[in-house]
C-alpha cells in the first residue's frame, strides 16, 4: 500500500467518467456538493488530517476547487494527493442525504481548463487562486428516510 514516495496511488477517474459509470450516484452527489459548503479533508505532512470548507465546481471536464496559492490544503494535495470530501448537511438529522467521495487531487495549470472552470463557478475566483481537479476513487450516498437514494449507493473506481 505504500510506494517509494509514501502513498500508493489510487485508481481514480475524472468526474465525467465517474458520472458515466454511476450516473444516479453522480447526480445525487452533484446536487449535494453544489449546496455550499462542502468539506475537503487532506493529509498533512505528519499524517494528520486537515479539514477545509470549500465551494466545489463541476464543469464539463471535472470536479474542481480553487484556493489561495499559500493554502495548506494546496500543499497537502501537491505533496500527498489524497483527499476526502463530504457535503454539508443542514441539521443534525442529516436531512437531504449525505454524499462522500475520496480520491486524489492534482494541480491544473492549463489556461483553457481554468477558463472553463471559471465560467462554471458560482462565484468569481480571484486571479491569484490556484486550481485543483479532484479525481474520484470512491463515492457513496447515505440517507435517513427523507430522500430517495441512488443506485448504486456505493461505487469504486478500482479494487
Amino acid at each position: 500500500m505504500w510506494g517509494a514516495a509514501g502513498w500508493k496511488h489510487l485508481v481514480v477517474l475524472a468526474w465525467p467518467a465517474f458520472a458515466l459509470a454511476a450516473p444516479e450516484l453522480a447526480a445525487f452527489g452533484a446536487d449535494r456538493l453544489l449546496r455550499p459548503p462542502s468539506y475537503l479533508a487532506t493529509v498533512t505532512g505528519d499524517g494528520g488530517v486537515r479539514v477545509h470548507p470549500v465551494t466545489p465546481i463541476l464543469s464539463a471536464t471535472g470536479l474542481y476547487v480553487f484556493m489561495e496559492p499559500t493554502s495548506p490544503k494546496g500543499r497537502d494535495l501537491r505533496e500527498r494527493r489524497r483527499f476526502a470530501m463530504h457535503n454539508g448537511v443542514p441539521d443534525t438529522e442529516g436531512s437531504g442525504g449525505e454524499f462522500f467521495l475520496s480520491g486524489e487531487g492534482r494541480a491544473v495549470d492549463d489556461d483553457a481548463v481554468r477558463a472553463g472552470v471559471v465560467a462554471a463557478a458560482s462565484y468569481q475566483p480571484a486571479e491569484q487562486y490556484v486550481l485543483f481537479e479532484l479525481l474520484v476513487g470512491a463515492a457513496r450516498a447515505n440517507g435517513y428516510g427523507d430522500v430517495t437514494l441512488p443506485e448504486p449507493r456505493r461505487w469504486s473506481a478500482g479494487p
